[in-house]
Parts: structure tokens; C-alpha cells; sequence
């Protein structure tokens, strides 16, 4: 698969999509980053912001978020515009890859956790770097299982994940990248 075949689908925050967006432009894969008015972002190629109309397509029951994610969560309107542009990014991408922390309870921490949760609801092949382990992981019909040195094998994917990435993240995306666009 050429670089030039692909689409990132991101979301354009600062920690992982803004480092999924470096890697994609490095390696001159073209980026759309889904946003809405309102959102801090730190990504502007491919800047896609969704209107009012897209972003009620995306729009989804809180309870129904807090019983798949076991939390609770505050009814505001830049949360749900954040939940709906998630729903966008993994609706977009043929494959999801995510920087974040897996919960015992199989699910992920944060906005991040939504994505990872829908990529599982759409049957999507769903990749995620554990910040804690330090490894790949790939959900597998009901459970993580350890994913070796995952590649990008779709050629529109979502990239998503923690504004709160480090550095073994940073380089698990670079890795990533390098291992499926080898020159």
C-alpha cells in the first residue's frame, strides 16, 4: 500500500491525533481532521469542521456512553460536540488505531475509550498502544490481546488517542508508520 493511497481520520487535538497528523504528513499521507467550532485544535491540514446538521448524525444517548464506558458523565454541550466528532473520525476510518491506558474492565480511558468503543459496536479492527504496558494491543471478538508490532492495512484508518501522550506513545506512532510505509 502506497502513502499516497491513504487518509488519516483524526480529530485534530494536541497528544496523539496531532502526532498520528505529523506522522501522516512525514510519510505523505493525506489527513482529515474532523473539528467543530469552539474546538482547540492543533492540527489545521485536513481541517474538517463539522457543521450543527453533521453533528447531530453523531449524537448519542449519554446513559447509553456511560453504561458501555461503566461511568458517569456531565451533559455539556462541547462534550457531546466531542462525542459526535469521535463518531466521525471511527465512522470514517476502515481501521482504528489509539494511544491510551486500557481499564481492567476492557475499556479505555477517556474520549479515546468512545472511539475505542465504537470501533468495537461498527466491527472495525481496533489497535491500541497501552500506555501503562507499553505495548500494542488488538481487540479480538470479547478481549485484548497482545498485538505485536501492529500495520496500517487499510487505507482510510483513524488515528486517535490521549492529549496526554508521552514519549513512548510518540514513538509507537512513528514505529507504526515506518513499519507500514517502508520506503
Amino acid at each position: 500500500m502506497k502513502p499516497s493511497d491513504c487518509t488519516l481520520y483524526s480529530g485534530a487535538a494536541a497528544g496523539a491525533e496531532a502526532a498520528f497528523g505529523v506522522a501522516a504528513e512525514r510519510h505523505g499521507v493525506a489527513e482529515v481532521n474532523f473539528t467543530f467550532e469552539g474546538h482547540d485544535d492543533a492540527r489545521t491540514r485536513g481541517r474538517r469542521v463539522l457543521t450543527p446538521k453533521e453533528l447531530e448524525r453523531g449524537n448519542v444517548s449519554l446513559a447509553y456512553v456511560g453504561h458501555l464506558m461503566h461511568r458517569v458523565y456531565k451533559d455539556t454541550p462541547l462534550f457531546r460536540r466531542l462525542l459526535a466528532s469521535i463518531w466521525h473520525q471511527i465512522n470514517s476510518g476502515d481501521e482504528v488505531f489509539c494511544i491510551g491506558w486500557i481499564h481492567d474492565d476492557g475499556t479505555v480511558k477517556g474520549g479515546t475509550g468512545w472511539g475505542a468503543e465504537l470501533a468495537k459496536l461498527f466491527g472495525k479492527p481496533l489497535h491500541v498502544y497501552d500506555l501503562t504496558d507499553k505495548k500494542w494491543y488488538w481487540w479480538r471478538d470479547t478481549s485484548w490481546q497482545p498485538d505485536g508490532d501492529p500495520v496500517i492495512q487499510k487505507a482510510a484508518f483513524c488515528g486517535t488517542g490521549t492529549r496526554l501522550i508521552d514519549v513512548d506513545g510518540r514513538d509507537a506512532i512513528d514505529d507504526l508508520f515506518a513499519r507500514s510505509f517502508k520506503s
